[in-house]
């Protein structure tokens, strides 16, 4: 009985999420990662690399609303010590800055964590020909 052994090359993890927060293909930097605001292309419109195997689910939200709720809180608390602060202000910026922010960097999130993926070979990525 004969043995294959097949040597797969590195990928790194730092550069794919890098390319990933970049909202660009994690395996060549240059294709684009979403063909819509959330919806990760089936490949890479450059070098072919299937993107369709990611499994993101609600963990990029969950980053994106901690990451918010701590820089709001943060700024709340510092406009709170440092100022005389009427409640309702908190209403008109506070409100509308937890619903732009998590929005604004959703699409970074969701990239990194693509990369990390497939960095990761995680959930198919790594069994194409693109490789």
């Amino acid at each position: 009985m004969e043995e294959q052994t097949q040597v797969l090359e590195h990928r790194s993890v730092g550069q794919a999420m890098g390319r990933g927060t970049l909202c660009r293909c994690p395996h060549c930097g240059q294709g684009k990662m979403f063909r819509a605001y959330l919806k990760v292309a089936d490949q890479c419109n450059v070098c072919g690399e299937e993107l369709n195997h990611h499994r993101a689910d609600d963990f990029p939200p969950y980053i994106a609303i901690t990451i918010v709720g701590h820089v709001i809180i943060f700024l709340m608390l510092h406009m709170d010590m440092a100022y005389r602060v009427e409640p309702m202000t908190y209403v008109w910026t506070m409100i509308p800055l937890a619903i732009v922010l998590p929005l604004a960097i959703l699409p970074s999130i969701k990239g990194a964590i693509v990369g990390l993926q497939w960095a990761n070979r995680m959930y198919g990525f790594g069994t194409g020909q693109a490789d």
